[in-house]
């Protein structure tokens, strides 16, 4: 008998996962007895050793992994090196799994999961959606192990390709992340104190908007976004040798998506001095684009500054601003900012803002051309990262954010898949 004769959506829902719980167990003992009959990982009394000498044959030995069929209890040819006293199984690393015990199959899903949820909730979902068991804190040291492994192959693989389209965008742009105290000791931040909280993620995000609305403005292309970041330096000394490590990074993703070939390329960015900085010295010839928006929320911020948040006086001038703004009328900006410039802080730093910026705020001659002029896709990138970084009560150490970045931005990216063929080849 399978359960109560009354079927009714709870009872059936525990027969399925009892039938289903069954049915894995059986293939997971198939899948073990297959196996450990099959000794073919023992064919010589000795191995090479990591370190140069002979690891010698010490019998067999078991290891309980977790599959996506369940727990999986394997018999496996061991060796053992007495000159640094450290043992090796051949299968261990044949299967993919001499560093941890999950299978590839259930290091994927975790990935997966952890990417986008807590490790709490990922561990949950594991249980709930593929009745794969893996603990909290297992989810968190895999994952972290995880997107190492995919940081290092991102560092490793930057091949060069064609640009995919005649015109390319490149957003730059930078977004906080809760941090424990000992990764801002010392720092300066944003707190009533003047201590900090967080470190700043980077991002570079490249697109590209062929494609036009109703209205002819571009339209970022379906598939073409990818993004990068981490937890990085954007600024280097003219002495230093190389680079800093985030301009570094700009570089391989540019190089990596074809916007260095690209006949326009064009970097968008919310006004951040570092970003020109970069922008300068890694594509000099590129153009240069404030976002629309962020110019329009300083002009907004000035206004509430000037009349109060919410008073008709307040939106009115800021409408009146944002007209000249999208009109390219910037003198008729910082005009109307130097009325207020003696006794509204907000006012003076904004004039400073529009004319340091000016030539990356003309707005109709680069809609002329048929450019994007927002960073919507940026700022979408920054929200990902956020959604999954800055949930309540989450302090990370830097080491651990990084990681996660990696992982996360490999797989919104589409390039989740490439890693992990990347990744079998080179255990093959």
């Amino acid at each position: 008998m399978l359960g109560p004769r009354r079927v009714d959506g709870q009872d059936f829902e525990a027969i399925e996962q009892a039938l289903r719980r069954r049915a894995l167990d059986l293939a997971a003992q198939g899948l073990a007895q297959h196996f450990n009959a099959d000794d073919t990982d023992h064919s010589d009394s000795t191995i090479a050793c990591a370190c140069g000498g002979r690891a010698r044959y010490a019998g067999r030995r078991p290891k309980t992994f977790i599959t996506v069929l369940g727990p999986l209890t394997l018999e496996r040819a061991y060796y053992h090196c007495d000159a640094c006293r450290t043992g090796v199984c051949p299968r261990d690393q044949t299967l993919g799994m001499h560093t941890t015990s999950l299978s590839p199959g259930v290091l994927r899903m975790v990935g997966l999961a952890a990417s986008g949820f807590s490790f709490a909730a990922a561990s949950d979902l594991l249980w709930k959606l593929a009745a794969v068991r893996v603990e909290t804190k297992q989810v968190e040291r895999c994952a972290e192990a995880l997107g190492r492994a995919v940081a290092a192959d991102e560092r490793a693989v930057a091949e060069t390709v064609p640009s995919p389209a005649p015109t390319m965008y490149l957003g730059l742009d930078g977004s906080g992340v809760p941090v424990r105290p000992a990764e801002v000791e010392g720092r300066c931040g944003k707190q009533p104190d003047g201590s900090a909280k967080t470190r700043e993620v980077k991002l570079a995000t490249v697109w590209t908007a062929e494609g036009r609305d109703k209205a002819g403005r571009p339209v970022r292309d379906r598939g073409s976004v990818s993004y990068n970041a981490a937890i990085e330096s954007a600024a280097s000394r003219d002495t230093d040798p190389q680079p800093a490590a985030f301009a570094q990074r700009v570089h391989r993703e540019a190089i990596r998506r074809g916007f260095d070939t690209a006949d326009r390329q064009v970097v968008i960015g919310d006004g951040a001095p570092w970003i020109w900085n970069l922008a300068a010295e890694q594509f000099p010839g590129a153009i240069e684009i404030v976002d629309i928006y962020h110019a329009k929320q300083h002009l907004c911020d000035v206004a509430k500054a000037i009349y109060g948040p919410g008073t008709d006086l307040a939106n009115q001038w800021a409408r009146d601003r944002r007209a000249e703004l999208d009109a390219g009328r910037l003198c008729a900006v910082v005009a109307a900012l130097r009325i207020h410039a003696e006794t509204v802080p907000e006012a003076r730093k904004c004039i400073h803002y529009v004319f340091g910026n000016r030539h990356r705020m003309r707005y109709p001659q680069f809609r002329a051309k048929g450019l994007c002029v927002s960073s919507g896709v940026v700022e979408a990138g920054c929200k990902q990262l956020g959604e999954r970084l800055k949930r309540a009560g989450t302090r990370w150490t830097v080491a651990g954010a990084n990681a996660i970045i990696a992982l996360r931005c490999c797989i919104l990216s589409g390039r989740f898949e490439d890693f992990w063929e990347r990744r079998a080849a080179s255990a093959a």
